[in-house]
């Protein structure tokens, strides 16, 4: 009876460390990624199990509509499907992200030349004048045609249709 009454009890042990090791540590991850899908709000970027990144546009009880691309394409999907959330949305609306990405553009080419133009210092300035100076002294004369307009074609067959 001792062999049998020592058997269950390994038997037993056994049993425990399993739970401890894998049955509970697995129960625990699981409980922690329903917790994450089911705190899925808007403005949340996901990535599904099927690697689609996407932004959330509107969530149901059991599904969520996500935008991805740059075509902004949106789609229904099972919240069972995403793998992670990448960024947590702010809890401000929408017109206040717009506002504030608006205010962010950056500034045409065109105007951004001209801000660094105008932080040159001056010496930088004078310095590129001689050199442009020197450049015009070495460059041979050229005369600039003047910006008239020439008709090739149409003038010699109108010459051939007077003939």
């Amino acid at each position: 009876m001792q062999g049998l009454g020592a058997q269950i009890f390994i038997l037993v042990i056994f049993i425990l460390i399993m739970y401890f090791l894998l049955i509970r540590p697995q129960k625990k991850k699981e409980k922690q990624i329903n917790d994450m899908r089911n705190s899925i709000q808007v403005g949340d970027e996901i990535v599904t199990i099927g690697g689609i990144c996407g932004k959330v546009v509107k969530t149901k009880e059991d599904s969520i509509v996500i935008q991805v691309g740059a075509d902004k394409v949106k789609f229904e999907m099972k919240r069972w499907s995403v793998s992670s959330v990448e960024k947590k949305g702010s809890s401000r609306p929408e017109k206040a992200e717009k506002e504030e990405t608006e205010t962010k553009k950056p500034s045409p080419k065109r105007l951004r030349k001209s801000e660094k133009k105008a932080e040159e210092p001056a010496e930088e300035k004078a310095e590129k004048a001689e050199n442009h100076e020197e450049i015009k002294e070495d460059a041979p004369n050229v005369v600039e045609a003047p910006a008239e307009t020439v008709e090739t074609g149409d003038a010699e067959n109108a010459d051939s249709e007077e003939k």
